[in-house]
């Protein structure tokens, strides 16, 4: 049955590695149909547009799944275009799931020494709706000694309980045998004890999955130490934030990441990890294998297994084989190492 995505390829490297991505993705075969909008810095410096009125509505209604690229642009101070377009897909059609795959395809990627394949595969679930991003605070007596600012820590049992789950879920689904939580409820002692007792709580109804909890610092120590012991890792959205860039490094740097932003049965949204990187705009330079990765994801989630699995293979090939972006060791352009890729997927 066709599956229809919506395309975002907003701005910098992300107009140059998302229409590369949706290459390998028809050589993959996949029954998809691809609708593209120019939601991004562009638009907005030409009729200050960041989305239509019943964008959001639209997207959740005539679409199975959104493939957006990296949002940010230096001619626009604010980036309130990537503010209202990015979190506003993830707060308004309650995204609440970050789901970002940990997988070292090939020893030569990782700068941990001794490291192999098989000592980085993990995922890390981030909590995506709630915590500091709901960006609720305010300054009090600004510009003066006396000044104050507060940022506050949202945290609903709600919200909580339905990522420990979807963790939970995501581990039996994915035959994984431990799901760790992280917070720092030693400092953040509210916050935190609602996390520490959701996840006992939830815990209960899953007695099939091991169970661990590790303070954030430590957990960030665990992951360059002892990547192997990790498998699936659930935490709040500033936390998530902070240890997926450093899972990122393990498995090559963020040209290598991927990442999905889900409600289950809902229309989701994927995007790879990296950021626009204005000044490598335009240049031929930037890895495309996240967004590849990312689109891989993508059509699994869509129920396109055989199609996602063929450009996962692709791109471990070209890995092993250096048909690469300089970023990991290639000389390639991103045109040319998404072409080889797509070459293979489509033998």
């Amino acid at each position: 049955m066709l599956k229809r995505i919506a395309v975002v390829p907003g701005d910098g490297i992300g107009k140059e590695v998302i229409p590369n991505a949706l290459e390998v993705v028809r050589a993959s075969g996949a029954d998809v149909a691809f609708t593209e909008f120019d939601w991004g810095a562009e638009r907005y410096l030409v009729d200050g547009t960041t989305i239509p009125p019943d964008g959001f509505a639209m997207l959740a209604r005539d679409f199975d799944a959104i493939f957006v690229g990296a949002l940010g642009d230096p001619r626009v101070a604010t980036n309130i275009h990537a503010k209202e377009i990015l979190l506003g897909m993830r707060f308004k059609m309650d995204l609440y799931a970050n789901v970002r795959p940990v997988r070292l395809l090939d020893a030569s990627l990782c700068p941990l020494k001794n490291t192999t394949p098989d000592d980085v595969n993990f995922t890390v679930i981030r909590e995506n709706t709630e915590g500091v991003y709901m960006d609720m605070g305010g300054v009090f007596k600004q510009g003066t000694p006396e000044e104050l600012a507060t940022q506050e820590d949202i945290n609903t049992r709600k919200g909580v309980e339905r990522i420990i789950r979807f963790a939970f879920d995501y581990a039996r689904a994915n035959r994984r045998k431990k799901v760790l939580m992280s917070d720092k409820s030693n400092v953040m002692t509210y916050a935190g004890g609602l996390w520490q007792r959701v996840f006992k709580h939830v815990a209960k109804d899953y007695a099939d999955i091991q169970t661990q909890h590790m303070y954030v610092d430590a957990l960030c120590l665990q992951m360059v130490r002892e990547p192997r012991s990790l498998d699936v890792i659930v935490t709040n959205n500033m936390f998530g934030d902070i240890v997926t860039d450093l899972a990122a490094a393990l498995q090559g740097g963020l040209g290598m990441a991927a990442s999905g932003n889900i409600h289950p049965g809902r229309t989701s949204m994927f995007e790879p990890v990296h950021g626009s990187a204005p000044p490598m705009a335009g240049k031929n330079m930037a890895n495309p294998m996240g967004s590849i990765l990312t689109a891989a994801m993508m059509l699994a989630h869509l129920g396109l297994n055989a199609e996602a699995q063929k450009i996962e293979s692709a791109v471990l090939e070209a890995v092993r084989e250096k048909k690469t972006t300089s970023d990991v060791g290639g000389t390639m352009g991103t045109r040319e190492c998404a072409a080889w890729i797509a070459e293979r997927v489509a033998r």
